[in-house]
């Protein structure tokens, strides 16, 4: 399985290589030798609204053409500047697997083959649909032929390994406070809406939601060949939302100190002891572990009631659905469809399906994504990328411990371990130093269902095999041809694959000020995670451990208070504003990666004017090209979900709300008082 990567880990955005000692001063790495070419200001004045002041509304300004004149195709949900270079890496890839799927004889084993059979057997609709559920029936079975409870407790732990999800999602990861070792988890699951809110919101849009979702159920029953399907949906929803009331808030998973809760496992009986914890371990491999860290505990004690109380062919029930829903991608047109209709459609207002090469990408990266990494980055990452990126990452650690030294609310013993973190972050940059080996995978041309059921059960393995041993600091939690970055706490590191080194994040044939402004706030705002309000929790060694003086984290609170109110005040629509507490920790790595970005570019000048390109300054480049890695256009139902569920705030005020702070900003667009964007001074945040 996947590992499941917690709210104090960046994912779905927004890294650093060798440690600069000399920490009281910013240090800048000299650019390579370019050719005597001139390079283009990076910005694209095509997308721009000149009918917007900038000082009014500064996203608008930069990206407001964009807006205004680009439609969202029906089968995506958001466009924008990350959603092109997705768009670009699926392009690529598929014409790295195409080749592959076009080849005969391939030998029975290797990579190669493997790639080209699984997405052969995701392409092979007339094969899927004339298997109809044969391929989960053997799941199906084993569900109806659980005689008691202790038998679900081993279902549970056995099938989650194949992707059949239950109330308990169990994982292997760093242990939060002993970084020198893997540990096992468990966190809250088993809903089929994305989110607790979703089954008690009494809005019109979650009442309608809630209904569909009734409804798509009892359609996936008759669908699937099945008898009682309205029974079975009503008595679903009432078990989902019997666990739901039971389930923390996104807000208060953040919240990596409440959730770290070691038990040992002979204690596991004090949080529920009406469920079977010893076949549910031994179900996952992990039978020998003597602890279990529980991230949400009375979550786990919802459970254990819910667990007793229903019966067991309700459990049944509940699992037959899940089993069904989980796979139906991979089951027939009519199952995936119906799949589509209420999880695309209706929740997230897509009108249409994705072209179906496209979502047979999706599965060979999902399953064999390191070895499509491998030919991705031999064509698409130019060497001299990698050499520009880590001079970038160094002059961003330098500025970022300038900017400590420089803080006033921050004493000194509070700073030094400040220091000590920033010098031991890790940055890994464009692709892994080691591969992903897929040797144990068995791929089938003819078995959808069954090579992605392995594919899970080989990923388990491994992570099964990591307790015990040494950290692995080499693996990757994304693949190179992913548009994201990400920071790890537990250990410390800055991730950015290869494909969003691209503009307009990073553009080698641009000048420098742009680049700081996109790629550079990307890796500051990674670098940031590491002393957002979860990430500063963690000391350099990856470890749960305050650092901090009681009255340095008292000011920092204040801060960050601050800023949770700004955000609080963004509205998305008449009746939503953005959530400043779920998304804090994003909103504090936005302004401080900018902020120490501004501080690089700074640096990097020398001393000297930066030159005026397009008729705009430095400065102005440098605002600008973070203002249009923003650029974003989603349909509103997904926006909904997203402010609902995403610790990220929307594009529009993730550029307003870090922008609005910065006095650098108001001097470059002449920003006054009575302009929209507007923040007293003495109300801005500074927080690094």
């Amino acid at each position: 399985m996947k590992t499941i990567i917690t709210s104090a880990v960046c994912t779905s955005l927004l890294f650093i290589a060798g440690c600069n000692n000399d920490t009281s001063t910013t240090a800048v790495t000299e650019a390579p030798v370019m050719q005597k070419t001139a390079l283009a200001s990076g910005i694209d004045k095509a997308n721009m609204d000149l009918s917007v002041r900038p000082q009014d509304n500064f996203y608008r300004y930069v990206n407001g053409a964009w807006l205004n004149s680009n439609e969202i195709p029906g089968d995506k949900t958001s466009i924008g500047s990350f959603y092109d270079l997705r768009d670009e890496a699926d392009d690529n890839v598929k014409a790295i697997i195409e080749e592959l799927a076009a080849t005969e004889n391939l030998k029975m084993g290797s990579d190669e083959q493997k790639v080209a059979d699984l997405f052969r057997s995701y392409m092979n609709t007339e094969a899927r649909d004339a298997a109809g559920i044969a391929p989960v029936q053997a799941i199906l079975d084993d569900i109806n032929g659980l005689k008691d409870k202790n038998e679900l407790a081993t279902f549970f732990g056995a099938n989650q390994k194949i992707g059949v999800g239950s109330p308990l999602a169990f994982y292997i990861s760093v242990d939060a406070k002993d970084s020198t070792r893997y540990a096992t988890h468990v966190w809250q699951s088993g809903l089929g809406l994305p989110d607790r809110d979703y089954y008690f919101n009494e809005a019109d849009r979650f009442v309608a939601l809630r209904d569909g979702y009734v409804a798509h159920i009892e359609n996936m029953f008759n669908l699937a060949g099945l008898k009682d399907g309205k029974a079975a949906a009503q008595k679903i929803m009432a078990l989902e939302t019997k666990l739901a009331g039971f389930h923390w808030t996104k807000v208060e998973s953040r919240d990596s100190t409440k959730r770290y809760n070691k038990f040992n496992v002979s204690d596991l009986n004090t949080v529920t002891d009406a469920f079977n914890w010893t076949a549910y371990l031994e179900a996952q491999g992990a039978g020998a572990q003597k602890d279990l860290i529980i991230n949400q505990p009375s979550f786990v004690k919802g459970f254990g009631e819910t667990f007793a109380d229903t019966s067991l062919d309700d459990w049944k029930t509940y699992l037959t659905f899940h089993t069904l829903s989980n796979f139906a991608s991979s089951l027939t047109t009519a199952l995936d469809d119906e799949n589509f209709d209420f999880y695309s459609k209706q929740l997230s207002g897509r009108k249409e399906q994705r072209p179906m090469w496209k979502r047979g990408v999706s599965v060979v990266n999902s399953n064999l994504g390191e070895v499509i990494g491998k030919v991705y980055v031999g064509r698409h990452f130019k060497p001299e990328a990698k050499t520009r990126m880590t001079q970038l990452v160094e002059n961003l650690r330098g500025a970022y411990g300038a900017s400590i030294d420089e803080l006033e609310w921050m004493s000194d013993a509070t700073k030094k371990a400040a220091h000590v973190k920033l010098a031991s972050f890790d940055p890994k940059i464009g692709y892994p130093n080691k591969w992903e080996d897929y040797s144990k995978l068995v791929i089938k041309g003819d078995d959808l269902v069954g090579n992605k059921m392995r594919s899970g059960m080989v990923s388990h393995q491994k992570q099964v095999d990591k307790l015990g041993g040494p950290i692995d600091r080499q693996e990757w939690g994304m693949t190179p041809q992913t548009v994201n970055a990400y920071y790890n706490p537990t250990k410390n590191e800055i991730v950015f694959p290869a494909a969003i080194l691209q503009p307009p994040f990073f553009n080698l044939n641009a000048d420098d000020a742009v680049n700081y402004g996109g790629i550079g706030a990307v890796i500051g705002h990674e670098m940031g995670h590491g002393f957002d309000d979860q990430g500063s929790k963690y000391d350099g060694d990856g470890n749960l451990r305050n650092w901090w003086t009681e009255q340095d984290l008292a000011a920092f609170k204040v801060r960050t208070d601050d800023l949770v109110a700004q955000y609080d005040n963004y509205a998305v629509f008449d009746d939503l504003h953005v959530n400043g507490k779920l998304t804090l920790g994003e909103n504090i790595g936005d302004l401080s990666g900018v902020t120490i970005a501004y501080k690089a570019y700074k640096a990097s000048l020398n001393g000297k004017e930066a030159e005026v390109i397009d008729g705009l300054t430095g400065d102005q480049r440098f605002f600008m090209g973070y203002a249009q890695v923003w650029r974003v256009k989603m349909v509103e139902k997904s926006l909904r979900n997203r402010v609902a569920t995403d610790p990220h705030s929307p594009g529009e005020f993730r550029a307003l709300g870090s922008l609005s702070n910065m006095p650098e900003f108001y001097e470059a667009f002449d920003v006054k008082e009575g302009d929209a964007m507007y923040i007293a001074p003495e109300k801005r945040v500074k927080i690094w």
